[in-house]
């Protein structure tokens, strides 16, 4: 049963693959091709992953299952900033418009991430499968 991905959740990973792809593409793709002059090298790197990122997100709308970890990656890394940034920031009364902004997006996303993934599926084929062979 674990094998076994209903064709509504499908649509659903196919759904949110396709939102992540738009919205991180629509700031990312122009903003990497338009910029005027040349970026820091941590800039560079941060829009070169995210333009990366939402590409892959593409990929996940006709592969929903096989980019599966691309929403694990979302959910952990979104998680990982609320605790870590938000929480901190909101705790000392300094989450500013971005920052607060940024929180509400990112706790829709973990939710939406926490519908999503077909959790079954992730323990059968992440969690209790043996894994690949070293050699």
């Amino acid at each position: 049963m674990a094998d076994e991905v209903s064709t509504l959740r499908l649509y659903l990973m196919r759904s949110l693959y396709f939102l992540t792809f738009v919205g991180v593409g629509m700031d990312v793709w122009p903003a990497l091709i338009n910029h005027g002059k040349p970026w820091d090298p941590m800039h560079g790197v941060a829009f070169s992953f995210w333009a990366a990122y939402s590409a892959l997100m593409g990929l996940g709308i006709r592969y929903p299952l096989a980019m599966l970890p691309l929403l694990i990656l979302q959910l952990f890394y979104k998680s990982v900033w609320l605790l870590a940034v938000a929480l901190p920031l909101s705790s000392a009364g300094q989450l500013d418009p971005i920052a607060s902004g940024l929180t509400k997006g990112f706790v829709g996303a973990v939710v939406a991430d926490l519908i999503v993934i077909p959790w079954p599926y992730v323990l059968a084929h992440y969690v209790r499968k043996p894994g690949d062979r070293w050699r």
